[in-house]
């Protein structure tokens, strides 16, 4: 082809036109980009985009939310902390509207940051409602955050109270049966644990959100008894493990609910252990009650030597049973033996209801009552199972009137690590150091040639 004169001054033209849009494009992407934004979470596991259970907390905090990073703006490594906090709690400043993120450098401003009282070089300090929480900028991460805006969205009224002093599992014990675990990770979600001896203690204080017993070893004292009632009287709220054991003088606390307790142990197929009776029932998604204890809870729970919890319909008590197991299984009104058989003259058939949640207006408040047939599943030995934890905590928020401060699991970065075997590391490396720039020099080659040929 021939270039002439008029054919140079038409590329011209096109080349300027091109410019001109191009040009006119860039300007109208920059004008959109100030006043809209999408993004895109292309993650396999969407890691880079909070949970609902995350939104749902942000969503409860109804008054603005100030962040405070103290962080260097250049480290040893050369990195920016204060970018990195600001990318991190990006999704978060943009899920609340009225949240601020303050960027601090402590060495240019050492005054302000010995006045927070900061415990680590690099922290972040949350306020909310004149209360205020410390994050290490190395423990931030998306349940951390939603621990510490679960504990600003609690405030003070959020004190768990167990029954101490008749041998009880204990909130702060150690021992394979006690609650040890479950009661640091309570005050993890921002509840005050304490121990109430109600043989010294006038009364279950007022200011007590949950009242927890868990399987007294001794008998009460009538007094003692009394006081619990005087609570529930009250409308307090109260958590009741019942394990494979006397009630120890609270049987004036169970006629109150309207409690039937079966003697026998569940017995469940469907963990059998590889000695010994099939004693740990399970709890699937299919079996769990209609409830906000277990609304969206799909995670299986193991309730070991479990105890029915039945119950007599009391007209001003609200009854949901929460948790079924034992499909297949019954409960055992004899001694368990390791090859324990279905007795159809003695035992009972399941299914079993394990866990009831009771419920009623006492004047202008909700009282809420949680009867767990086991306390096994919340010890030290067994919390780790399954969803006994998330169960656990479901079950003290709803007490605590908090039911929409749900659970927040850890994200599985499913797609954070790339495994390629040798193989194809080679290929890559063929593809992109010999293949790939051959292919562009003898491109390059055949378009040079073609182009001397034509002039």
């Amino acid at each position: 082809m021939e270039i002439t004169r008029r054919s140079r001054m038409g590329l011209r033209a096109q080349h300027g036109l091109f410019a001109v849009l191009l040009v006119a494009l860039v300007t109208l992407i920059a004008y959109l980009a100030g006043d809209y934004r999408w993004e895109w979470d292309i993650t396999r596991s969407g890691r880079n985009t909070l949970s609902p259970a995350t939104l749902e907390v942000i969503n409860r905090l109804d008054g603005p939310l100030a962040v405070t990073a103290y962080a260097v703006t250049r480290d040893a490594g050369g990195n920016n902390p204060q970018k990195i906090v600001a990318e991190r709690l990006h999704p978060y400043l943009r899920a609340k509207r009225d949240a601020t993120l303050t960027l601090v450098d402590p060495r240019e401003e050492p005054r302000k940051a010995a006045a927070a009282g900061l415990r680590t070089p690099n922290e972040m300090i949350v306020e909310y409602r004149q209360r205020s929480e410390h994050l290490a900028l190395e423990e931030f991460n998306e349940q951390n955050f939603a621990n510490l805006l679960m504990r600003l969205a609690r405030g003070a009224d959020s004190r768990v109270m167990w029954l101490d002093g008749h041998g009880e599992r204990k909130l702060n014990g150690i021992a394979n049966h006690d609650l040890g675990d479950f009661g640091r990770l309570l005050q993890k979600k921002g509840f005050r644990v304490a121990s109430l001896n109600l043989a010294v203690a006038q009364d279950v204080p007022r200011d007590a959100a949950v009242l927890v017993i868990a399987t007294p070893q001794a008998d009460l004292l009538e007094a003692e008894v009394g006081k619990i009632r005087r609570h529930l009287d009250a409308g307090g709220n109260l958590l009741w493990l019942i394990d494979q054991e006397p009630l120890r003088g609270l049987e004036p606390v169970a006629e109150m609910l309207g409690l039937v307790l079966t003697p026998g142990t569940v017995v469940d197929f469907v963990l059998k252990p590889r000695s010994g009776p099939p004693v740990f029932a399970v709890g699937t998604a299919a079996n769990y009650g209609r409830h906000p204890v277990t609304q969206g809870f799909s995670v299986n729970t193991v309730f070991p030597h479990a105890r029915q919890i039945a119950i007599q319909e009391r007209e001003e008590w609200r009854v949901a049973p929460l948790v079924e197991v034992a499909q297949r299984g019954w409960i055992e009104l004899d001694k368990l033996e390791p090859e324990v058989s279905f007795d159809k003259a003695r035992d009972i058939p399941g299914p079993v209801t394990i866990a009831q949640a009771f419920e009623r207006s006492v004047g202008d408040r909700s009282q809420r009552v949680v009867v767990v047939g086991t306390g096994h599943f919340l010890s030290n030995t067994y919390l780790g199972n399954g969803g006994n934890l998330d169960l656990g905590l479901n079950m003290v928020n709803w007490l605590a009137g908090a039911d929409t401060l749900v659970t927040v699991q850890p994200r599985a970065a499913t797609d954070a690590n790339l495994a390629i075997d040798q193989i194809t590391l080679y290929l890559i490396a063929i593809a992109f150091l010999l293949v790939l720039p051959l292919v562009f020099i003898v491109t390059g080659t055949v378009i040079w040639w073609r182009r001397r040929r034509a002039t």
